[in-house]
Formats: structure tokens, sequence, C-alpha cells
């Protein structure tokens, strides 16, 4: 059953350049930046009453949300919304006639089981479902958060 959205994935070019309109203009703390190398993605996660703002800056060139922003230039890229069933809402999803990205949940951001429904059949939204717990999805841990010092360096 989806519980709520838990966040909204906004695509951009450079975290470091998003990051001073999320904290300098509109006073936000960042929380915990990951780099999810299955994704070929960098993100940073802004808490806003548990509901989260997810960074997504590419890797490579050739991933996904590289070629996203290629198509679309930066902004909104997925609505994620938790849900204590990922299986199961995947299941129902692809049940309806929804089309699948990922036909089973996978690792995401914070070990979170994930997974998502393909824009087409979904209103022109990519949809994704995670789990409502940080824990791993398909045998991986919780990926570790990068240092401040980490971070500085990557970006």
């Amino acid at each position: 059953m989806l519980q709520k959205i838990d966040h909204i994935g906004i695509a951009v070019d450079s975290l470091a350049e998003a990051r001073f309109y999320y904290e300098e203009v509109l006073g936000l703390a960042r929380g915990r930046v990951e780099e999810i190398a299955a994704w070929q993605v960098r993100v940073a996660f802004y808490d806003l009453g548990g509901v989260h703002i997810e960074l997504l800056e590419p890797m490579t060139e050739d991933s996904p949300v590289a070629k996203f922003l290629k198509k679309n230039g930066p902004g909104v890229h997925h609505l994620a919304f938790r849900s204590d069933d990922v299986a199961g809402q995947l299941a129902r999803a692809a049940a309806k006639g929804c089309r699948l990205i990922t036909s089973e949940p996978v690792s995401g951001a914070g070990g979170k089981k994930i997974a998502f429904l393909h824009p087409g059949s979904t209103f022109g939204v990519l949809t994704e479902f995670c789990s409502s717990s940080d824990h791993g999805g398909k045998g991986a841990g919780p990926l570790p958060s990068l240092t401040e010092e980490q971070y500085e360096k990557k970006v």
C-alpha cells in the first residue's frame, strides 16, 4: 500500500551549482549525499518534513539522468511514492497495464528497495515506488553517505 510521497527527484547538471539555490536561497539543510554506481548518479537529499527533494547529478555521459538532461534539461525527473510493499505495488501496476522499467525491486539510495514505472503509461511522470525503511534490496546493504570533505572533492 502507498503510504505517502517519499521524494521528488530533480535532475541537475551539477550538485555544486544546485546547492546554492537549495541551501542559500531556500535555506534548506542538506542531508546525505551518495553515489549510486548502479544508476551512475550522485544524489543529495533535502528533508522537508519527511518528504525529500532528491537532486540527481549524472556521473557519466550515458547514464539515465544524463540522457534525461540532454532531452529535457534540468528539472523534475521523477515522483517517488513510499510503500510498505514495493514488489506488490509493482505487480499491481503491471497487472493494470503499466509499463515497467524495473521488473522487480532493486537497490536505490539509502539502501531502499525501489522500482520504476515507465512515464509512457503514467501520464508522462516517471514514477518510483520505494520501501518505507532503509534496507538493502537484492542483497545490497545500505549505501554510505559521503562526508563533506569527500563531497567537496567530487563536485
